[in-house]
């Protein structure tokens, strides 16, 4: 009976016929809510109680007792079960406490993100920007936020990557649900499998009890996998099954779990020239870039300089209580001739360290400390003056190619900061030609 009335109202029902048989399901399986009789033919409810608390301490348990007992069920709510039905029971009062104990549920697993989620709304800046670039990385974000399409978000640090996933969720049917952000290059490896999947009581040392992954915290909404250049090989085939069949095993478990996730993923490094090097798998990548969307640096598009600049003035002017400060008349052309390396963070950093030391009603370009990356203008010398030209046409030819193709590779090299792979993407050969050249010219690449 109290099966067909649960089930009625859409919920799937898992049944036992005593503790034994309960554990045994508690262990497979990953119920939302324990209803449990207080007399079972074995064992009794107190023992599913404790096991289901030892399993998960967060699970709901509502236990069932006849009337003239009900001094055991006020003894089971002392140990943690949530509420009792008398029996008989009454369906629609069973169907309640149901609706109420999968609330708690949720609020639980809402409040596990709480602290990190507040931190990352209170310091995060806004999407902010005119720029046509701009315009069109929104337009893409508007086009793949109303699909369940996954996203790659390629850009260099700092450009607000994060800001942009968050903005896809906001938009997207799933903005009721989580938003679960975790970085892969800040965790280290042996610690990054239990923070994406969980874990299962015991599964290692420490391990007290059940611990749910950022997987089952993102259920029905978005997971944002930030640097995911940086994710170990070692993990890279659970998550490819993750997202291909929506359920996975926690960490010392077998049973599997199921979950609806969208993921976003992000990374600064070129993973095409990781998969070349055989250091990101390539039908993961194939999986993640079904929509790519490139964030443009904040030095193409010189023009939203002066809009960011005035944007975290104001803000940091009313987040510090400082009365309202207006840039100096050379501050914008030494924030527009700056390279900004840093991006949209290092500008939001900048203007920060300038609202703080500001001291009138003017920000000046001491305050902005920009000098250090100003260093003082060489007299350029031209390749040319270097070159041998002696001998015939062919073997000048076949030199000035040669060192030409060196001063590409060291360039290049310069510009991707070493990383050989990032350097054969942009140079479009491969990582193998690359190594070759690099021997040639006898670059020193370590």
């Amino acid at each position: 009976m109290l099966r067909h009335a649960l089930e009625r109202q859409g919920h799937a029902v898992l049944e036992a016929r005593d503790q034994p048989e309960a554990v045994r399901l508690l262990q497979q399986a990953q119920p939302a809510i324990v209803l449990s009789d207080l007399r079972l033919p074995e064992g009794d409810g107190f023992g599913v109680l404790r096991s289901a608390k030892e399993i998960d301490s967060d699970i709901p348990v509502i236990v069932m007792t006849a009337y003239g007992s009900i001094e055991d069920a006020v003894a089971a709510m002392k140990e943690g079960a949530l509420d009792f039905l008398a029996k008989p029971v009454d369906p629609d009062h069973l169907l309640l406490l149901v609706t109420r104990a999968l609330e708690q549920r949720r609020i639980v697993a809402e409040n596990l993100l709480l602290k990190e989620e507040l931190a990352v709304r209170r310091g995060a800046p806004q999407l902010v920007g005119d720029d046509p670039s701009l315009r069109k990385v929104f337009a893409s974000l508007q086009r793949a936020a109303s699909t369940d399409t996954t996203v790659l978000l390629e850009g260099e640090s700092g450009t607000g990557k994060e800001l942009f996933a968050r903005s896809l969720h906001a938009l997207s049917p799933r903005s009721d649900a989580p938003f679960v952000a975790i970085n892969c290059a800040a965790i280290p490896e042996t610690l990054l499998e239990t923070e994406l999947f969980g874990h299962e009581k015991g599964a290692f040392t420490g391990a007290v009890g059940r611990k749910p992954g950022k997987f089952e915290m993102a259920h029905r909404g978005t997971l944002f996998l930030d640097e995911i250049g940086d994710l170990p090989l070692s993990l890279q085939a659970k998550i490819l099954r993750a997202l291909e069949e929506k359920r996975f095993e926690r960490v010392g478990g077998t049973a599997s779990v199921q979950v609806d996730v969208r993921l976003v993923a992000a990374t600064n490094k070129g993973l095409r020239a990781a998969v070349a090097a055989r250091r990101f798998r390539e039908d993961l990548y194939f999986r993640l870039s079904v929509f790519p969307i490139t964030v443009p640096p904040l030095r193409e598009r010189p023009g939203d300089i002066p809009v960011l600049a005035r944007y975290f003035v104001e803000r940091f002017c009313r987040d510090l209580k400082k009365k309202p400060l207006v840039f100096s008349p050379d501050v914008l052309a030494q924030l527009q001739s700056y390279r900004w390396p840093g991006n949209v963070r290092e500008l939001q950093n900048c203007i920060e360290r300038a609202v703080i030391l500001a001291d009138g009603d003017a920000i000046l370009p001491r305050h902005l400390n920009l000098s250090f990356a100003q260093p003082a203008a060489e007299e350029p010398v031209s390749p040319l003056a270097r070159l041998d030209l002696s001998g015939s046409l062919s073997e000048v030819t076949r030199r000035v190619t040669s060192e030409v193709e060196r001063l590409k590779i060291e360039d290049t090299l310069r510009e991707a900061g070493n990383n050989k792979g990032r350097a054969a993407e942009m140079l479009q050969i491969s990582y193998k030609m690359l190594l070759a050249k690099l021997k040639e010219h006898g670059i020193d690449s370590a």
